[in-house]
């Protein structure tokens, strides 16, 4: 059984593998599966992350949802605390470059939203299995946030991050869809639908 952390080696150099054509018209096709799903049309709060290559683009999942009249909310992370909070973002221009290149909400010019507000919270993630376990990046922002956070969950994924099996752990919450450029996944959580 393969370690977290050699899942998310032989990851990050699967998906660095990947052209900058086909990275872009694969998250295009994510994104349009996304806005075909019930969560998605029936949530007006979205939680999801300003990626950075190569997890599945955002930048226009978010411009679209402003264009629907949805508001978005963007993780901004306490490093001491080891805990993140999302804050409403109205323009591209409110995020600032924190540490590895992440871009997140500027705290003077953004608003801060309780987890129950959130209608939708799209979870990034290196690796899943399709009961919807996630492998994260490593820093357990997500799976804290996640202990507190009662709504609707779905993940993007390219085809190649949903693997059959790595460790999972007690505290490690599934998602309840993963949604890849060829199919989607729903997962233990949603199983009643």
């Amino acid at each position: 059984m393969d370690s977290k952390r050699n899942v998310r080696t032989c990851m990050k150099k699967l998906l660095q593998t990947m052209s900058q054509s086909d990275y872009c018209k694969r998250s295009a096709c994510i994104a349009e599966s996304l806005y075909q799903e019930s969560e998605w049309r029936q949530a007006q709060i979205i939680g999801i992350t300003v990626s950075i290559f190569p997890e599945v683009e955002t930048k226009a999942i978010i411009a679209h949802a402003w264009n629907q009249g949805k508001k978005v909310a963007v993780p901004k992370c306490e490093a001491q605390l080891r805990q993140m909070d999302f804050r409403i973002l109205t323009d591209f221009s409110q995020l600032e470059c924190v540490y590895s290149g992440l871009l997140e909400p500027r705290v003077d010019q953004t608003v801060y939203v309780p987890p129950e507000e959130l209608d939708l919270l799209i979870v990034p993630g290196l690796a899943f299995d399709v009961r919807g376990h996630r492998l994260g990046f490593g820093g357990g922002y997500y799976d804290r946030y996640l202990s507190r956070y009662t709504g609707n969950t779905l993940s993007l994924a390219f085809k190649e991050q949903v693997i059959t099996h790595f460790p999972t752990e007690n505290h490690d919450l599934p998602i309840g869809k993963i949604i890849t450029e060829e199919q989607i996944f729903k997962c233990l959580k949603n199983e009643t639908e």
